[in-house]
C-alpha cells in the first residue's frame, strides 16, 4: 500500500461508509412504495422472499472477507476470479433444493420464489468485486461500487411497480439490476486490477480460511436471527396477516443495522486482550441506548404506519416498538459476537443457534397472530442476547490473557472499512 496520509485514509473510510449508507438507505426505502402499492398480502410476499435471497446469499459474507484477505496476502488475482466463479457456482446450485423450501416455507409461488431467489449468485459475483478492491485499498471504487450496487438493484424495482407489477415483477427487475450491477463493478475492478498491490514474491496461499469459516457461521446466525420470523409468518399466519408484518419487520432490521458503525469503531479495542471487557462493556452500553431510543421513537412513530402506507397496516399501531424493540436486542448480539470474532471465540455463536431453535418450536406451536409472533421473536432474542452477553462476560474475557492475538482476517466481513480505520487508529 502506497504511503497515505491520516487524512487521505480517513477520506477514504469516510467514503466506504456513505456509500454503505447509500446502499442501506436504497434497501429500505424500496419497502415503501411496494407496502404502499402491492397491498398487505403481496407485499408479505416481496418481503419474505427478499429475506430468503439475503439467506441464501450469505457464503458471499465469507467470500468478500477471503478475497479481501488473499489480496493483501498476494494471492493471484486469478486464483480469486476462479474462487468467487466456484461459489456463485455454488450458491447457484443451491437455489435448486431453496426454491421448493421457500415455497413450502413461506407459502409462496415457483415464479415468484425463482424471481427472488435468482438475485443471490449474482450477489456472490458483487462479493468478489467488493473484495478485491477492499484488499486493494481502492476504497475509493468500492464506495463506488457500494453505493452503484444498491442504485441499481433498487430503482428497478420501485418502476416496476410504478407500472403496476405485482411482486414476482418487482423482485425479478430487483435481479436484473443486480446483473448490471454486477457487470458494472466487474467493469471498475478490472480496470484497477493493474493497480492492486500483491506481495513481492505474489506466493500468497490464502491461509487462515478456516477462521473465516467459523466467522461465516456467526455471520449465518445473524443474518438468520434477524429473518426467521419473517421467513415463517406467511407459514403461521394469514396472507394479510403476514404483509402487515413484514412492514413491522422493517423496524426489526432498520433498528439491527443501524448501530452497525459502533462495533466498526469499537473493533480494535474489542481485539486488544488488555482493553477487551472494558470495550465490550461501553459498546453494549452504547447500543443498548440507541436501540433504547429506536425503540421509544417506533413507539411515538407507530400511529404513523396508517397515514404512510394504508388503513392495512393499522394494527402496527400499538406495537411497532415490539420490532424496534427485538432489533435493538439483536444489534447487542450483534456487537457481542463481533468480538468473539476479533478474539477467535466463535463458539460463543451456540448459543444463537439454540435460542433460533427454540424459537423455531415455538412459532410453529403457539405463534398464530401478528402480536404472539412479534412477542416470540422479541422474548428469543432478549434471552440468547443476555445469556450470550453473560456466557462473554463470564467465561471468556476473565481468563483472556495480556498476550495480544493475531487479528484476524476475518474483521473485514464487519464493514468494507473496518481493516482499515483500525489501522488508522493504531498509527495514530
Amino acid at each position: 500500500m502506497p504511503d497515505t496520509s491520516q487524512r487521505t485514509l480517513a477520506a477514504s473510510v469516510g467514503l466506504v461508509t456513505a456509500g454503505s449508507m447509500v446502499a442501506n438507505i436504497c434497501a429500505y426505502l424500496v419497502h415503501v412504495p411496494a407496502g404502499r402499492w402491492l397491498g398487505a398480502s403481496a407485499y408479505g410476499e416481496f418481503a419474505v422472499l427478499m429475506a430468503a435471497m439475503l439467506v441464501l446469499a450469505v457464503p458471499a459474507l465469507a467470500l468478500q472477507a477471503v478475497v479481501a484477505r488473499d489480496t493483501v496476502h498476494g494471492r493471484p488475482v486469478g486464483e480469486l476470479i476462479r474462487l468467487t466463479v466456484l461459489v456463485t457456482v455454488v450458491v447457484a446450485a443451491l437455489m435448486v433444493p431453496a426454491v421448493p423450501l421457500f415455497m413450502w416455507l413461506a407459502d409462496t409461488g415457483f415464479a415468484t420464489t425463482v424471481a427472488g431467489l435468482a438475485a443471490a449468485p449474482i450477489l456472490v459475483l458483487i462479493a468478489g468485486v467488493q473484495g478485491l478492491l477492499q484488499g486493494g485499498r481502492d476504497f475509493p471504487a468500492l464506495a463506488t461500487v457500494l453505493a452503484g450496487v444498491g442504485i441499481l438493484r433498487s430503482v428497478p424495482v420501485v418502476i416496476a411497480l410504478a407500472f403496476g407489477g405485482g411482486a414476482g415483477t418487482a423482485l425479478a427487475a430487483g435481479t436484473a439490476g443486480a446483473v448490471v450491477a454486477a457487470g458494472a463493478a466487474w467493469f471498475v475492478v478490472r480496470a484497477g486490477i493493474s493497480r492492486m498491490r500483491t506481495s513481492a514474491d505474489g506466493s500468497g496461499t490464502g491461509t487462515g480460511a478456516l477462521s473465516v469459516i467459523r466467522a461465516s457461521q456467526v455471520q449465518f446466525v445473524l443474518v438468520v436471527a434477524v429473518s426467521l420470523d419473517l421467513l415463517v409468518s406467511r407459514g403461521v399466519l394469514g396472507a394479510d396477516d403476514a404483509g402487515v408484518y413484514a412492514l413491522g419487520a422493517v423496524a426489526t432490521k432498520a433498528a439491527f443495522w443501524l448501530p452497525q458503525a459502533i462495533g466498526v469503531v469499537f473493533y480494535p479495542a474489542l481485539a486488544d486482550p488488555t482493553t477487551s471487557r472494558r470495550s465490550l462493556g461501553r459498546a453494549v452500553r452504547v447500543v443498548a441506548l440507541v436501540g433504547a431510543v429506536l425503540t421509544v421513537g417506533a413507539g411515538i412513530a407507530g400511529p404513523l404506519v396508517p397515514l404512510v402506507f394504508s388503513g392495512e397496516y393499522r394494527p402496527l399501531v400499538p406495537i411497532l416498538w415490539i420490532f424496534a424493540f427485538t432489533g435493538s436486542m439483536l444489534a447487542v448480539l450483534q456487537v457481542t459476537l463481533l468480538w468473539a470474532i476479533a478474539r477467535d471465540r466463535t463458539r460463543v455463536a451456540l448459543v444463537a443457534w439454540v435460542a433460533l431453535a427454540v424459537e423455531g418450536v415455538l412459532v410453529v406451536t403457539i405463534a398464530d397472530t401478528v402480536l404472539g409472533l412479534a412477542l416470540v421473536a422479541a422474548s428469543t432474542a432478549t434471552a440468547a442476547t443476555g445469556v450470550t452477553v453473560l456466557w462473554v462476560w463470564r467465561s471468556h474475557l476473565g481468563a483472556d490473557t495480556v498476550a495480544a492475538p493475531e487479528v484476524p482476517a476475518q474483521s473485514v466481513a464487519t464493514t468494507g472499512a473496518g481493516s482499515s480505520s483500525d489501522d488508522s487508529r493504531r498509527s495514530q
